[in-house]
């Protein structure tokens, strides 16, 4: 089982960066792949980014791609999302999820069987 806490998130200026934060409880946190969706008012969830259990391969969504950067700290039990260049479009709940399939790079909500409760992130023009 895994507990995860989101935060980091807050109100940023087009342009501006943020860094998010996931922070998780259990033993076996190393053995578990990671996710960030986000859902904008009205829209679906939508997947962001993902990692594997050591970190050695990740996944983005076209839209993020070589503006944030998703990255874990086993030691720390810890993941994080680096978001730059910040665009209105990326306003939304940020949530942070786990899977305990180690390679697992899902995209769909259902790829993963543990939710954090979401930090907001408002990015205005």
């Amino acid at each position: 089982q895994v507990q995860l806490v989101e935060s980091g998130g807050g109100l940023v200026q087009a342009g501006g960066s943020l860094r998010l934060s996931c922070a998780a409880s259990g033993r076996t946190f190393s053995n578990y792949a990671l996710g960030w969706f986000r859902q904008a008012p009205g829209k679906e969830r939508e997947f962001v980014a993902a990692i594997t259990s050591t970190g050695g391969s990740t996944r983005y969504v076209d839209s993020v791609k070589g503006r944030f950067t998703i990255s874990r700290d086993n030691a720390k039990n810890a993941v994080y999302l680096q978001m730059n260049s910040l665009k209105p479009d990326d306003t939304a709940v940020y949530y942070c999820a786990a899977t305990p399939i180690p390679l697992g790079l899902g995209n769909r909500a259902h790829d993963y069987d543990y939710w954090g409760q979401g930090t907001q992130v408002t990015v205005s023009s």
